[in-house]
């Protein structure tokens, strides 16, 4: 990876690595695209990584991806992917698991799901743009914030 992937990267990690109280293990979950961001976080990441999800852009329900990736009681999730596959998965967590979005961080391409998933279903994630500069997803909006 280089240039802008690392600045998200970092981005990512230092946001995960600020959390209170701190994350040890976390739980990474990816949609098609967002496979390779995953995989650079799960290197990258110096605690446990209880599993890595992967789940469809489109599906029935989501459920049974919605259960692994709350499975473990993590301390914080990490997601990649496009923001429709996120969407809906987020919405499935929502409705069917403990899931939090205030213990989620994501990268870039996470963050226009807010449009598409059910207003308060994000609200609290946090994550990083492409440029590793931090965002984090209010009631229907994405605000740049300062780590």
């Amino acid at each position: 990876m280089t240039g802008e992937p690392i600045a998200e990267l970092e981005g990512v990690l230092a946001l995960v690595r600020a959390q209170r109280p701190r994350a040890a293990a976390v739980v990474i979950g990816h949609g098609r695209d967002g496979v390779h961001l995953a995989e650079a976080f799960a290197d990258a990441w110096e605690g446990t990584v209880l599993a890595v999800v992967a789940w469809p852009e489109t599906a029935a329900s989501w459920l049974r991806q919605a259960r692994r990736f709350t499975a473990g009681a993590p301390d914080a999730w990490v997601v990649a992917g496009e923001p429709a596959g996120w969407a809906g998965m987020s919405g499935r967590l929502r409705r069917s698991t403990d899931w939090d979005p205030n213990r989620t961080y994501g990268f870039a391409a996470t963050a226009p799901a807010v449009a598409l998933a059910a207003p308060g279903t994000l609200e609290g994630m946090r994550g990083a743009d492409t440029d590793g500069t931090p965002w984090r997803i209010g009631r229907n909006l994405i605000f740049r914030e300062e780590l």
